[in-house]
């Protein structure tokens, strides 16, 4: 089976992207799917995941701060699945997340 990734877009100047990052790796990774941190500063990994970011929000209208992708594949053809935005608890992170992944 393919394993899913969790791509966080982000910025450095977000305080609840900060306050997100102390545990939202950690949960990913408990629930079995890769993550990727993308700050939209690191020009590099922006991007280079700029294009499924651009898929989900062509205009970046409507994105939370930070956004998560769940994604298939995201280094080749990949298939947006789901995603998450704003700021929330870890419990709350980790129930939308757990239910992102049963669908």
């Amino acid at each position: 089976m393919m394993t899913l990734t969790i791509i966080k877009f982000s910025s450095e100047d977000c305080g609840t992207c900060h306050r997100m990052s102390h545990y939202d790796s950690n949960v990913v990774q408990e629930l079995g799917c890769e993550f990727i941190n993308v700050m939209l500063q690191d020009t590099n990994s922006y991007r280079k995941y700029r294009k499924i970011l651009l898929k989900q929000y062509p205009g970046k209208e409507g994105m939370g701060w930070p956004t998560y992708l769940l994604v298939n594949n995201p280094e080749g053809e990949f298939e947006i699945l789901g995603e998450i935005k704003g700021g929330m608890q870890k419990g709350d992170f980790r129930k939308k997340l757990s239910s992102l992944l049963d669908n």
